[in-house]
């Protein structure tokens, strides 16, 4: 290349690179060359020489369901409005997986955000944390070193659970998470800790956050001596499956059960009736983590202190059909939550 433009192997790094001045002949005589070898620069090469890949790695327990098709779309978003490009890996949630997805990247990216809900982060991703900026999505957010973006899980339960008993009901059901999934188990609390303050005893059945799942639980419910008359799934996905067995009983929503989820992904509220539900805005967590480890990976670059703040997301209720109906009508949320009201 540098001898057909006749310039420097260095001048022509400055002006495929875009870094230094170079005189205007000179940039010319090189894409000219470029244009007649046909020349296409080396993506590795050039990261190594650059020590920056414009690569981002995102290691995720699953890609399967609206709610990681929701966060990747945010993910790549913030991606693309910011030059980056994105490597995604699924870990189902296993250590020995998260450690092997750490490892291919290591080398390819300029920083990495890890969701892990059966897992820390901080003690995953720690080692890698040395390397290159982590930002932990799940849970509580990271620890340690390791940044992170959480969610009030266990705040969100909460006022979901309360809202339905302030709506009338009597006796609420939670359809909860896998065992050991800290996103579940926060969730788990939040329902628990309402109940109890509405001296109900809990009602809970066990699901895998699959519609499946929730359609299993609910018929669980349902043979039940005493029938619970609302229900709250641990997150949308298991609330559709525990419509679908309502309906399949011939049993109403709201008027026979009132029926809460969280997360608010697209489908709740095209269901009918649609689905009441704590929304995260899934997209635009995925658009504050890639802005958070953007802002990491300029800091490191500059040599400038990380900062390993963890940043709490409150859910806001939205109040649909499933619940707004049910005995005495719309309930209030708790004052620490906001909420809206959506009639269709």
């Amino acid at each position: 290349m540098a001898s057909r433009a006749a310039v420097s192997v260095a001048s022509v790094s400055r002006v495929l690179n875009g870094a230094g001045p170079v005189a205007l002949e000179t940039r010319d005589r090189v894409m000219e060359a470029v244009r007649e070898l046909s020349y296409v620069p080396h993506s590795g090469a050039r990261s190594l020489s650059m020590r920056r890949t414009d690569t981002v790695g995102v290691i995720l327990p699953d890609l399967h369901g609206e709610f990681f098709s929701e966060l990747i779309r945010g993910l790549d978003r913030a991606a693309r409005e910011r030059g980056l490009h994105l490597l995604v890996s699924s870990s189902h949630d296993d250590e020995a997986e998260v450690e092997a997805a750490l490892g291919s990247m290591r080398g390819r990216v300029d920083g990495i955000i890890i969701m892990s809900p059966h897992l820390d982060p901080a003690s995953v991703a720690g080692g890698m944390a040395r390397s290159v900026p982590v930002v932990a999505l799940s849970g509580d957010g990271g620890r340690g070193d390791v940044a992170g973006i959480g969610i009030d899980n266990a705040g969100g339960a909460r006022a979901m659970t309360a809202h339905l008993v302030e709506g009338g009901a009597r006796r609420v059901a939670h359809i909860r998470g896998p065992s050991g999934h800290s996103e579940a188990e926060a969730r788990m609390a939040g329902y628990a800790a309402a109940v109890a303050e509405a001296g109900q005893p809990p009602m809970v059945e066990t699901g895998d956050f699959t519609q499946a799942s929730g359609y299993r639980a609910m018929h669980a419910l349902l043979e039940r001596r005493a029938r619970p008359d609302a229900v709250f799934a641990a997150n949308d996905t298991m609330a559709i499956g525990a419509l679908l067995a309502i309906r399949e009983a011939g049993l109403r929503l709201p008027e026979d059960i009132a029926l809460g989820g969280f997360d608010d992904v697209p489908m709740a509220a095209l269901l009918r009736p649609a689905l009441t539900t704590m929304r995260i805005s899934i997209a635009e967590l995925g658009e504050r983590a890639l802005a958070r480890l953007a802002g990491a990976i300029q800091s490191r670059r500059a040599a400038a202190p990380a900062d390993p703040e963890v940043e709490i997301v409150r859910p806001l209720l939205v109040v649909r059909q499933s619940t707004f109906n049910h005995r005495q009508g719309e309930g209030q949320s708790p004052a620490s939550f906001s909420q809206e009201r959506q009639d269709a």
